[in-house]
């Protein structure tokens, strides 16, 4: 402002004070002289949605204590009650599914507001998720009493044509020992398949060309969902021809109540989770701006809400499972030493490890995909078996 006065002329700025107050003067002066601000558009904040609130997390905390307290408490019955572990070895591996989709969908919708956190945590939980497909089909087996009652039940005996049962196209063939290994190696690849995408998805999502719910032809989720839904959909057949071959043996085992629970769980949660990213694609679930500016996509909202349904169907998993699979058949034929005690802390750490142990599993993949065993029936997968565990056709 000094500056403006002394280089104007005193004869000029003296007939302007003669016109014009000084305050005038002073306004007019100081609003040239002042660079107006330039203002950016700040993202608009928004309210908190449902399921950032302390009401969602605690309602999911809630369904995921009960259904871990009824799961739990269920694995500790049968490990208590371990008189048959060939069938409760696999039974146990089902059941901690609960615990495994539970926690994982937990903790994800904790950790909702970091943005693409939740991936990692769905890789352990699809991994499993192909793991107890396979161990509901080794199960079946068991309760047949192995590959080889199986094949001495139904060798021979013509495949009945149904669009039902997917056995249409074997119309005029009859039950091999082909047919059962089919059934074994569409379960198993879906337990190779499903470890290699989740590390896939990990891979493109940290180089930026994986996004939940993004269709788009450039990204990796519309190639993984596709890849997924083949072998996926190979493994349900699998399980779907196995069940058509022996519905008749497998009648006193209810499997029509075990097969239901496992499929709802597992593809039931797939297919809310397809219907949530359609949903997010018609723009019905929108991304969001917090109240810092932070931009949180549509994909980790879909993935949000489907983490709170998974907690709270949980609970309901953990009591069909308790109905399917009960504790108690294995009860009464348990030995109880001197003091009446059934079982120790001990016994019950020993036979976790048993069951938690993947030996079995690499041996029977070996057992059906080596070319050297194609033509092999197996007996008997137990280790000290007097029994021949492999029996040539």
């Amino acid at each position: 402002m000094n500056r403006l006065f002394t280089s104007t002329p005193a004869s000029v700025l003296n007939g302007i004070t003669a016109t014009i107050p000084p305050s005038q003067i002073l306004e007019e002066m100081s609003s040239t002289t002042t660079v107006a601000p330039t203002i950016f558009p700040f993202p608009k904040a928004v309210h908190p949605i449902f399921l950032q609130t302390r009401t969602a997390q605690g309602l999911a905390c809630a369904f995921v204590g009960a259904a871990l307290f009824l799961t739990c408490q269920q694995i500790y019955l049968h490990l208590k009650w371990y008189t048959n572990p060939s069938e409760q070895r696999w039974i146990i591996r089902i059941l901690f599914i609960v615990p495994i989709y539970a926690l994982h969908s937990l903790v994800s919708l904790l950790f909702f507001n970091n943005e693409n956190y939740y991936i990692y945590f769905f890789t352990i939980r699809d991994c499993y998720e192909a793991f107890v497909i396979y161990s509901f089909l080794s199960l079946c087996y068991e309760y047949l009493g192995g590959e080889g009652n199986i094949m001495s039940e139904i060798r021979g005996k013509p495949i009945k044509s149904s669009c039902l049962y997917g056995t249409c196209c074997l119309r005029g063939k009859t039950y091999t020992i082909g047919f059962l290994r089919f059934c074994k190696q569409a379960t198993l690849q879906f337990c190779l398949v499903k470890p290699i995408m989740a590390f896939v998805i990990i891979i493109l999502q940290s180089m930026g060309h994986y996004h939940d719910g993004d269709w788009r032809l450039n990204g990796g989720y519309i190639y993984t969902t596709l890849l997924y839904n083949v072998s996926v959909s190979l493994a349900l057949y699998g399980l779907f021809l196995f069940y058509s071959a022996t519905r008749d043996l497998l009648t006193p085992f209810d499997p029509v109540l075990k097969f239901c629970t496992i499929k709802s769980v597992i593809f039931l949660s797939f297919w809310q989770g397809v219907l949530l990213a359609v949903l997010e694609k018609v723009m019905i679930i929108e991304p969001l701006i917090d109240e810092t500016g932070r931009p949180t996509s549509a994909g980790t909202v879909s993935a949000g809400y489907q983490n709170l349904l998974i907690c709270i169907e949980m609970l309901f998993a953990s009591w069909a499972l308790r109905a399917a699979f009960p504790w108690n058949v294995y009860a009464s034929g348990h030995v109880t030493d001197s003091t009446g005690r059934s079982v120790t802390m001990q016994s019950i750490s020993s036979s976790l490890k048993e069951t938690m142990n993947p030996k079995d599993i690499m041996t029977d993949a070996i057992h059906n995909f080596h070319p050297q065993y194609q033509q092999y029936t197996q007996y008997s997968s137990d280790v000290g078996s007097s029994q021949q565990p492999y029996e040539k056709l």
